[in-house]
């Protein structure tokens, strides 16, 4: 099953479990199911990645011994971009294990065999403890401005502001923060910014990279100096309130 990739919609926060073992993924997931999560499996280190990269996850649960990517590379990668909580499982109790996983900035480590309603437990644990962020405010038409935490971006006077401090955009600038602000947490490959902001697929994808090097030099850049728009390497851009 490596490779697979499943997802069940329930209520409740969003939970990635990367298991190469497909028994002990299928019973962690169901049991976390059971309290009302949202679970995507992976059973290999790249599929985990992906789904990571393309969707809104709250927590991941992370087997280290996997194919494809194992999960201190995997960790690793996630830390670039993300603060996710992120508890490790491995069927290795040395010391020099838990000491790799916790320096990569896993928040919790297991060693197998497990308890399952302790990993459950632990899980629970971990996203009573997550801080709570509020949804960009906005309401009527869809054009009412879009504010994450100080960063306001007015839809209709075509103007974006930092900690009150009007930001100079050009139009192309601003239409690309916009696009991006519009959908919070997606990816968009160049080639889709190039159609979806610019109208054409046929220019040098090289300006999306430059246009959105400008943007988080002149939004970023100012205090308190947060990453908006996060690149993931070989797929695009996602915006991140």
């Amino acid at each position: 099953m490596t490779g697979e990739a499943t997802a069940t919609t329930t209520r409740g926060a969003s939970l990635l479990v990367a298991e190469d073992d497909e028994a002990s993924r299928v019973a962690l997931a169901r049991s976390l199911e059971r309290f009302g999560y949202r679970v995507l499996e992976a059973a290999d280190g790249e599929t985990a990645l992906r789904l990571f990269q393309t969707t809104e996850i709250d927590l991941v649960v992370l087997d280290v011994a996997m194919p494809r990517m194992d999960g201190f590379a995997v960790l690793s990668r996630l830390r670039q971009t993300s603060e996710v909580p992120v508890i490790m499982l491995t069927g290795r109790a040395e010391e020099v294990d838990r000491v790799v996983g916790l320096e990569l900035g896993a928040d919790d480590y297991v060693v197998k065999p497990y308890s399952l309603r302790e990993l459950v437990a632990r899980v629970r644990a971990r996203l009573r403890r997550r801080p709570v962020e509020a949804p960009p405010q906005r309401s009527g038409d869809g054009n009412e401005p879009l504010i994450y935490g100080d960063v306001s971006i007015d839809l209709r006077a075509r103007e974006v502001a930092v900690a009150g401090e009007r930001i100079d955009l050009t139009a192309r600038e601003y239409e690309l923060l916009a696009f991006l602000a519009r959908h919070p947490r997606r990816v968009f490959s160049r080639e889709e910014l190039l159609e979806q902001v610019w109208g054409t697929r046929f220019q040098d994808p090289a300006t999306v990279t430059e246009h959105v090097r400008r943007v988080r030099t002149k939004v970023e850049g100012r205090p308190p100096q947060r990453r908006l728009v996060t690149t993931l390497r070989g797929m695009g851009y996602r915006f991140d309130p």
